[in-house]
């Protein structure tokens, strides 16, 4: 070689460029999963809950009916896209191999769920619609989201912050009208003395998990496609929102971590000498209103409610402890590897515990053994922790409320659109900023991919 030469570089040899959204994609942003697909999950994930499904002739929560009208169309339009984008790039079988390198805790979550609902159908157990709904959809999510640029994703959060605001006022006019549009329904009969609104979520729980998640997502700085000036006034409508939903471990929560939360970044701001002038005055003008509104609310009813949700739990705390009793009714052989869900269920009803059990694990294990849960704890458990790691920084205060709310209630135990629904938010609030890369693209993805043949190698 001639002294000054350049050497012939390879073109394979030559790494992509890392995309701005989510590094260690599985395919170039131009064959990623159409937007407005994207956008329809996002409206049908967070807007459809079984009440409104009743209304369309489909029993989601209920038991008799087609075994198809179990499952969520939100999880059947992951699993379309999820088919989508492997045909259209071409090369499925590669698709899946990528997406097992770039998305290891997702794939794992996949073989779990697939291999629990393998283990439920063999035992003739309930719950196979719930392994579905519960682990599959997300698992399959997450590489498909892994294909969207900024753009893509900011039009999810747009439609996921139209959602929750929808959802928000549908809530405060439940509890203003005391009617109940979309009630939760088992077997299509509601349960009038839980006056708790529904909104578009369904469930109470399942609306005081996502919403307090959302707001303290907003709190963190999740969420720049939301302009400024209507991140307070949304904060505060989700948190007058939380409070018709009847959610006592949630509202403790949002109190405790977000107080603590806001007294710390406030405590910072004013020791550095710096305070913005805008949000100096915002604050001034929400400690003047804040009285006069709590004052209004109260004469007008609003905390009764709230009260008598904390004064009569309804026997949920009594539930937390006949739980354990169970226990000790079940022989060891079939606690380890599935007892017969006839036998749990029968055991439930004598010990008054026909409103759940109170703990996902300890759900699990009473109907799927322990060696299945602790699989599908650990599954869990990482593929929360891939999520967070495709984020920029400011997740620790929701993931951690939202892990605590998970073991409140049957949640995940059950079937729920609950994980589905953490990784779409995660995903579209704390998506990496123009040229700000995730945390730790490389940890997740893997090595750089080579470039397509058709692309063009960076000076």
């Amino acid at each position: 070689m001639r002294s000054g030469a350049l050497p012939h570089l390879d073109r394979r040899q030559i790494p992509a460029p890392r995309f701005a959204a989510l590094a260690s994609g599985l395919e170039t942003p131009r064959r990623s999963a159409p937007v407005a697909a994207l956008v329809l999950l996002t409206v049908v994930l967070f807007g459809i809950s079984g009440g409104i499904l009743w209304h369309l002739g489909l029993n989601y929560d209920g038991i008799s009916g087609s075994a198809a009208a179990k499952i969520h169309p939100a999880t059947y339009l992951v699993v379309l896209l999820f088919c989508w984008s492997a045909l259209k790039n071409g090369d499925p079988v590669g698709f899946v191999v990528r997406a097992f390198q770039a998305c290891p805790a997702s794939m794992l979550l996949l073989f779990v769920a697939l291999s629990m609902a393998a283990h439920i159908a063999l035992r003739g157990a309930s719950g196979l619609a719930g392994a579905i709904d519960t682990f599959v959809g997300p698992a399959l999510l997450v590489p498909v989201m892994a294909n969207l640029d900024t753009k893509a994703l900011g039009r999810m959060e747009l439609a996921l912050h139209a959602v929750m605001l929808a959802n928000a006022l549908l809530g405060l006019f439940e509890f203003l009208s005391g009617t109940l549009i979309f009630p939760y329904r088992f077997e299509g009969e509601f349960f009038p003395t839980d006056t708790r609104s529904a909104a578009l979520q369904g469930h109470p729980l399942v609306n005081a998990t996502v919403t307090a998640f959302y707001l303290l997502a907003l709190q963190s700085g999740g969420g720049s496609a939301l302009p400024a000036a209507f991140r307070l006034p949304m904060m505060g409508l989700q948190l007058v929102a939380l409070v018709t939903f009847g959610g006592r471990s949630a509202m403790v929560a949002v109190v405790v971590f977000g107080g603590a939360y806001a007294l710390i970044r406030g405590l910072r701001v004013l020791r550095s000498g710096r305070v913005p002038l805008l949000g100096a005055a915002m604050t001034l003008v929400v400690l003047t209103i804040a009285p006069i509104a709590v004052v209004g609310l109260a004469v007008g009813g609003f905390f009764d409610k709230l009260l008598q949700r904390f004064v009569s739990d309804g026997g949920s705390a009594n539930a937390r402890v006949e739980m354990f009793d169970l226990f000790n009714r079940i022989p060891l052989r079939d606690l380890m590897f599935g007892p017969d869900t006839a036998l749990v269920d029968s055991l439930r009803r004598i010990s008054g515990l026909e409103w759940g059990i109170e703990n996902p694990i300890i759900r699990m294990v009473l109907y799927q053994g322990v060696f299945m849960t602790a699989l599908l704890t650990v599954a869990v458990v990482l593929f929360m922790i891939e999520v967070v790691r495709r984020c920029r920084s400011g997740t620790t205060l929701p993931v951690l409320v939202f892990a605590l709310l998970l073991n409140t209630s049957e949640s995940i135990a059950g079937k729920t659109t609950l994980v589905m629904k953490f990784a779409v938010l995660m995903l579209v609030m704390f998506r990496p900023l123009p040229n700000e890369p995730p945390r730790r693209a490389r940890g997740v993805g893997g090595p750089p991919r080579p470039l397509d043949r058709d692309a063009s190698p960076t000076r």
